[in-house]
């Protein structure tokens, strides 16, 4: 079965009913039930992004379900990866991309996946596919 890595937004708009794409993302999440992968650099940042936006009892829920969840696979970034993210990001000013999207760029080119649960521009901008559409 094909994999969908997750990225921040995704994770953000399905935590938030105050999210515009909160709809779109719990209809994909609920309609298509491939492996979910994401990364430790993502968790991190959405904890930070959902505590500040959302409160400290909704930041621990997401984490809470993310590391309970048989569907979620969590790949931790090691320094191999690390760098070849802090190599692109030092490669394209010309993007809006953080060293948290880079590293899931690299993440994901190594694992071989094309797919995003992403609601920016910066997947797209990458050469992936993003969902829901």
């Amino acid at each position: 079965m094909k994999r969908v890595f997750v990225d921040t937004s995704g994770w953000f708009a399905a935590a938030s009913r105050r999210d515009h794409d909160h709809s779109a993302v719990k209809q994909y999440l609920k309609e298509n039930t491939p492996p979910l992968l994401t990364t430790d650099y993502v968790v991190d940042e959405s904890v930070t992004l959902l505590l500040s936006r959302l409160g400290h009892t909704a930041a621990v829920r997401y984490l809470d379900s993310l590391l309970a969840s048989p569907r979620i696979e969590l790949i931790y970034l090691k320094r191999q990866s690390i760098e070849a993210a802090m190599r692109l990001f030092r490669e394209r000013p010309d993007k809006g991309w953080s060293l948290t999207d880079c590293t899931s760029f690299v993440i994901m080119e190594e694992l071989g996946l094309n797919t995003a649960l992403a609601l920016d521009d910066h997947f797209r901008q990458a050469g992936f596919t993003t969902v829901p559409t």
